[in-house]
């Protein structure tokens, strides 16, 4: 076996063609019998992948393309507000390819992937998310590559650096301390509300709080993957508990109520921050 390994993880998003295949050893018998094997994926004519690819990279690779934007974004593990189509990168100059189906966006750019790969950078699937997405939605999703170290701060300004100047104004609303996209999306809503929002504040004897808005209200932003079962009920009523003796006010967003239903949690913080915080005379 040489470095075109299908077994090897960083092949999985490779493509190869049956010259490579050949240059690098293997007979016309070897390659068909890989193919009914299920070693390797034929995708199109001359072109192959590993079996074991993801099934978006297989579907992009059968275009002649390259999975992209937000599609990519979400195969990363990366915040994604709405994702029901594949984005696939096409070069403008490609000739012979296919219709895009219905399930699929085509970006026709150039891309600085190689030849071989059968899907783009983190950056440039950044950089192209930020077009197809609202801004908060993208604000979120770059709050979440950058989190998960998916890429750093010369990243970021390289993504930046690649979309119009139009949208250079989400650069300063950027915070890598945001565990979850839903957590950008919270603290951007209060922002424009007019507050002053402090991410991941940790607080002695309540522990590390979501949000921190205006140094009284405490909001956590809740989702089933993290907040189902009794014991962690148990565990974030203690936490309140502990956080009004100490003088704060604790508000639980759900997630699926940020992500869609923002106008109702909107009007619920215009409510709850008219209030102001709580205190003796309250």
């Amino acid at each position: 076996m040489t470095s075109l390994d299908p077994w090897r993880d960083e092949n999985r998003e490779s493509v190869w063609t049956t010259h490579e295949l050949h240059a690098a050893g293997w007979t016309r018998r070897a390659l068909n019998r890989a193919v009914a094997d299920g070693v390797l994926t034929r995708v199109r004519q001359g072109r192959f992948v590993a079996a074991g690819a993801h099934d978006d990279i297989v579907a992009a690779a059968r275009l002649g393309g390259r999975l992209d934007c937000v599609a990519l974004l979400a195969l990363r593990g990366v915040f994604v507000h709405r994702h029901s189509h594949r984005h696939v990168q096409q070069d403008p100059l490609a000739s012979r390819r296919p219709p895009a189906p219905r399930d699929v966006i085509y970006h026709w750019r150039p891309s600085s992937a190689p030849r071989d790969r059968a899907a783009v950078d983190v950056v440039e699937a950044l950089a192209q998310a930020i077009r197809c997405q609202p801004p908060r939605s993208a604000v979120a999703t770059l709050d979440n590559a950058w989190h998960l170290g998916l890429v750093d701060e010369a990243d970021v300004s390289e993504v930046f650096a690649r979309v119009p100047h139009r949208f250079h104004a989400l650069r300063p609303l950027l915070d890598s301390r945001a565990e979850a996209g839903t957590e950008s999306l919270a603290r951007l809503l209060l922002r424009q509300l007019g507050c002053h929002v402090e991410p991941q504040v940790q607080i002695g004897g309540v522990g590390r709080v979501d949000l921190l808005v205006d140094g009284w209200l405490i909001v956590e932003c809740d989702s089933e993957q993290f907040h189902s079962g009794w014991h962690v009920h148990k565990k974030d009523r203690r936490r309140d508990m502990a956080a009004l003796e100490r003088g704060y006010a604790t508000l639980r967003l759900l997630a699926e109520d940020i992500l869609y239903h923002p106008d109702r949690v909107r009007a619920a913080l215009e409510r709850i921050l008219g209030h102001g915080a709580p205190g003796p005379d309250s």
